[in-house]
């Protein structure tokens, strides 16, 4: 098995988990998601991003989870990002959690295909990474969107608010892997 067939497993696994954790909260709160403009979703994002850079920094929790189901709820908020550009915000649960599951499916798997095509050009770079350069990571990434959003989505070079949730999904799966290898 190469290194990049290593990657690809551990990265359906991780998604597996996150994708498992996503339909276990669809069938106790449903689609509710469905009413979060994106700013909304981005700063959802930005809670658990610097949650973690709080717990590495502190080295303790008071509250009983980890870093990990933080990474996981960045990857879940992510896709739902993705959703809601696509989809539009809604004033009511206007689709059902198949429907839900369906999306999520499709915008994991753009994910997994950038992932693919990204670790190949950067040759597993992200294996040699710290957890906390992740973070950092996404929290940049946060920051930029914040941005792009106060300018209504504008950009004059920069890629969108699509790519940058996508990064940020992308380092949360590396997470995800090197907490749990």
């Amino acid at each position: 098995m190469t290194r990049y067939d290593e990657t690809n497993r551990q990265f359906d696994g991780a998604m597996a988990l996150c994708r498992d954790i996503f339909a276990r909260k669809l069938n106790d709160y449903g689609p509710s998601w469905r009413m979060m403009r994106p700013e909304s979703i981005t700063d959802q994002i930005y809670i658990k991003a610097k949650r973690i850079r709080s717990l590495e920094i502190k080295k303790e929790a008071m509250i009983d989870e980890g870093i990990l189901p933080e990474f996981i709820a960045i990857v879940n908020y992510g896709l739902v990002g993705l959703i809601q550009l696509d989809c539009g915000f809604a004033d009511d649960i206007d689709i059902t959690a198949e429907r839900a599951l369906e999306l999520y499916d499709k915008y994991a798997d753009q994910a997994r295909r950038l992932m693919k095509a990204k670790n190949h050009d950067y040759d597993e770079a992200w294996r040699g990474m710290r957890i906390n350069s992740y973070t950092d990571l996404i929290l940049t990434k946060l920051q930029r969107t914040k941005q792009i959003e106060d300018h209504s989505g504008m950009t004059e070079v920069s890629e969108g608010i699509d790519a940058n949730y996508m990064d940020m999904v992308n380092y949360a799966v590396f997470g995800i892997i090197k907490l749990t290898e």
